[in-house]
């Protein structure tokens, strides 16, 4: 039975306060004004006083307005029919399709007991040669894309969701600009993705609430697909966003604040996103890519900061372009033996390389003077940015790991590259 209120003891910013019984946190309200009906979360209980952040604000609410209790948490509509769709935070249709109401399932759900979960086994292709032969990306992994304001993350995710070999992608959109939703939308159309792709966005305009439902409502979605034998990626931006979400509504709330003003249970909050990843031992699987902006470039910042604890790596996107050094993927050993015999040694040869080109730069810089063996590391190093770096490039990993000895071939005689004679003697361009 429905529990309808018809008194609110407060109003602060948008959160609302009700003397109620028998509400369960993150229960869903109607508050009903003179203007209509708005949709309040409840997200705070305290004693017979509960708290419930109202999606279009409280502007028009009075104390004498109404609020019944719906009995349940946030729901979404799961079908084969939100492909190709794309809606806002709280799951009403952002494209001008109709409303989704059969099937309805509940977000924000457990992450799945282990017991069900298979070890991390296959990769993921992207066609980005820093992603696929540098920092493979495994099927089931939780890895953050840490960034900062200006960098292209979002068009690398609209790249990752073009190329990528998955089954299905659900976009979740946080504190985006217009312009940036506008984006995603024309380039997975006009690149034939959106078909496969879900969206939920909020913008920056969009009540704060619905930001924090983004990620579990795509999160919700993507499991109810995976449990039906998709592999699917879910790709989020930018999960710091998220965080001030949750920081703007613990003020609101008047907790206690924690690091930079974060609420305490920062880490928990972003981990039981990411938790969400998994590989179904009899099913499909969820990979999660989430760009994490860094204000000031600082990685110790606390949104990042707790992120790293808890993914399985990172990208780092600086100067537009992964960045060689700082990015991880602690899985890629799971996989990048199995693709060709050559893929480790290359790859480790390639870095190691890299390496004495960033020390050779800095020596050019202070003036020193230059042997023969730095100009071919600095002849190297420019081929390395402008053929592997550079995010224009797609190809597929096979043609990457070529391309990495072409440019090997280019600057090196075999004997300085390190690499074992047999490989040499197999993949060598020339046949030195």
């Amino acid at each position: 039975m429905n529990k309808i209120y018809s008194r609110i003891e407060s109003i602060v910013g948008n959160v609302i306060a009700v003397k109620a019984q028998d509400v369960s946190y993150g229960e869903l309200a109607q508050v009903k004004t003179r203007y209509g009906i708005s949709l309040a979360e409840t997200i705070r209980l305290d004693g017979e006083m509960v708290y419930l952040q109202v999606f279009a604000g409280s502007r028009g609410v009075s104390t004498g307005d109404e609020v019944r209790f719906l009995g349940h948490p946030m729901q979404v509509s799961f079908s084969d029919n939100l492909l190709g769709r794309i809606f806002d935070g709280a799951g009403e249709p952002r494209d001008g399709g109709p409303m989704l109401t059969d099937n309805l399932i509940t977000i924000a759900g457990p992450s799945v007991n282990p017991y069900k979960r298979i070890i991390p086994r296959e990769m993921i292709r992207t066609g980005i040669p820093m992603i696929d032969v540098f920092n493979t990306l495994v099927k089931s992994q939780k890895l953050p894309i840490f960034s900062v304001s200006g960098e292209p993350y979002n068009q690398l995710l609209a790249r990752i969701a073009m190329q990528a070999e998955v089954d299905l992608i659900v976009l979740g959109g946080m504190g985006l600009k217009y312009d940036d939703y506008l984006f995603f939308r024309n380039t997975l159309e006009q690149g034939g993705a959106l078909s496969k792709t879900i969206m939920f966005v909020h913008t920056a305009a969009d009540p704060i609430v619905e930001c924090l439902m983004v990620p579990d409502i795509s999160l919700a979605i993507a499991e109810r697909f995976a449990l039906k034998g998709k592999n699917v990626l879910v790709l989020l931006t930018d999960m710091t966003n998220f965080a001030d979400a949750l920081k703007e509504i613990a003020i609101t709330q008047e907790q206690v604040p924690s690091n930079r003003g974060y609420p305490g249970d920062l880490y928990s909050q972003l981990a039981a996103r990411y938790e969400k990843a998994v590989d179904f031992s009899d099913a499909g699987s969820i990979t999660i890519l989430a760009v994490t902006t860094m204000p000031g470039d600082d990685v110790t910042h606390p949104v990042p900061d707790n992120t790293g604890y808890i993914t399985e790596g990172q990208f780092y996107l600086r100067g537009g372009h992964i960045e060689p050094f700082g990015s991880l993927s602690r899985l890629k050993q799971m996989v990048n033996g199995k693709t060709r015999e050559d893929h480790r040694s290359i790859m480790d040869a390639m870095i190691k390389l890299f390496a004495a080109y960033r020390d050779t730069l800095e020596k050019k810089s202070m003036g020193f003077q230059m042997s023969a063996w730095d100009r071919k590391l600095l002849k190297y190093g420019e081929l390395f940015e402008h053929r592997m770096m550079d995010l224009s490039v797609n190809i597929p990993l096979e043609k990457a790991l070529d391309q990495c000895w072409a440019i090997l071939a280019e600057c090196f005689e075999p004997r300085e590259t390190g690499l074992r004679s047999d490989l040499i003697q197999k993949f060598w361009v020339g046949g030195k």
